[in-house]
């Protein structure tokens, strides 16, 4: 049967084995004084079980008859979340602080009460019949306590500091703020504005974002919120042209939750941070009404000259068709022999793109991937639609798209504002 997908837990749940079919009264399952019905089949050898408040690891595989909703190991890694209260009474929690790190185990779980309850949903889904269950089958990988990876923290940053050798003292906040070069002329202020490039490093040496990767430095309005308390401390003590390192334990940076699967619960970030520029709040605003001036004069002139060089482009190519009444030309390569592309259903089909000064900004071949979509649902800009609408399975076709049925006057990164458009486009199916 065809696999039924839903979005993951509210929070953060759970895994493991395969469908079972259930007898009367769901043999081989104990029943707990709350009427949660559980089966183990397997006990770790830690004895410690999961309590309201632990951070735990787990796989999780839950499924209605037999349909799987969701499968952690699809994902490529465990579920990591605290364990909250239960929702209800028999709830999958209540599984969960039954068991040990190691422990394997399947539960079996109101239908209703699940979906509404834990999930939040507004009504419980259509083809789940009503007062019907889910099972849940669970392999728990770890548990710790809050108070543990608060202590295995700051094990991890003492051992950080040997290492690095760093005497540096923490301030109050305890941030470890080290200068490795001193910047000079203007301050980092509350209202300033800040360019700034900077790595971000859990203290493994894991790098989770550099703005190095990006074509402009990071900028931002100091003394409004940006990033953790810590980055905003440090960045505070220094000056254009400086270079920081800056140690920032978990309660100045995610804290005990984290940042989603990024960040780990009780995680100290490493920054290394370096000051490009310092404006005053009156300077960036005259630097940003610049640009944005410098941008829409390029873009009005970008829209009076695409008319010409769509005209040259079309002339160069000996492109002799005739515009349709949108302003595309088509020009067929290769007729298809194949089914008609009609609106309303799904094609497939491969592409290059290309402006037209012959720079290549997209590619399902390259991708090896063909593109599918369905047609005349406005899946797609304007000139596909129509375009697309003109072939047969088994045809090649380039589409010459004006920027009228195209992106307009948007701004696409690499499709500049005002860009006729040229597709190669391959039919392949339609479904």
């Amino acid at each position: 049967m065809k696999k039924i997908v839903l979005n993951p837990l509210v929070m953060v749940m759970l895994v493991a084995l395969t469908v079972l079919a259930c007898s009367s009264k769901y043999a081989g399952y104990d029943k707990s004084e709350t009427g949660l019905y559980y089966k183990l089949y397997k006990t770790g050898k830690d004895t410690v079980k999961a309590k309201i408040g632990d951070f735990v690891s787990l796989q999780m595989r839950y499924a209605y008859k037999d349909s799987t909703l969701f499968n952690s190991k699809a994902m490529g890694e465990p579920i990591r979340f605290q364990v909250p209260p239960s929702d209800f009474k028999g709830d999958i929690y209540e599984g969960i602080r039954m068991m040990s790190a190691g422990d394997s185990a399947s539960f079996i779980i109101n239908a209703d009460s699940l979906f509404l309850k834990t999930f939040r949903q507004p009504q419980r889904p259509p083809f789940v019949d009503s007062n019907s269950v889910i099972y849940f089958y669970v392999t728990l990988l770890t548990v710790d306590s809050p108070d543990l990876m608060r202590k295995n923290e700051e094990l991890a940053l003492k051992k950080y500091l040997e290492e690095k050798k760093i005497t540096v003292a923490p301030l109050p906040s305890g941030l470890y703020y080290i200068e490795n070069v001193a910047g000079k002329a203007k301050k980092v202020d509350t209202g300033t504005w800040v360019r700034a490039h900077f790595k971000v490093s859990l203290i493994d040496g894991k790098e989770i974002f550099s703005s190095y990767d990006r074509p402009e430095p990071m900028e931002f309005e100091y003394g409004q919120r940006f990033d953790t308390p810590g980055f905003e401390e440090g960045v505070g003590k220094m000056m254009k042209g400086g270079k920081s390192t800056l140690i920032v334990p978990s309660s100045i940076a995610f804290g005990e939750q984290g940042r989603g699967s990024i960040v780990p619960p009780f995680a100290t970030i490493i920054y290394e941070v370096e000051i490009i520029d310092i404006q005053t709040k009156a300077d960036h605003e005259k630097q940003v009404a610049a640009k944005q001036n410098e941008a829409k004069m390029k873009s009005e002139n970008a829209k009076k000259q695409e008319s010409e060089l769509m005209q040259k482009y079309l002339k160069d190519h000996k492109i002799t068709a005739k515009p349709t009444a949108s302003g595309l030309i088509y020009v067929e390569n290769v007729k298809g022999t194949g089914k008609r592309a009609v609106p309303g259903q799904k094609v497939k089909v491969h592409y290059t793109g290309t402006l037209l000064n012959g720079t290549k900004f997209d590619s399902s071949r390259d991708r090896k991937e063909p593109f599918e979509f369905t047609l005349g649902k406005g899946q797609v800009i304007q000139g596909w639609d129509e375009g697309i609408a003109m072939m047969n399975v088994g045809g090649k076709a380039t589409l010459v798209i004006p920027s009228k049925i195209g992106y307009g006057d948007r701004d696409m990164g690499s499709i500049p504002p005002f860009s006729t458009l040229v597709f190669d486009v391959e039919l392949l199916d339609v479904k």
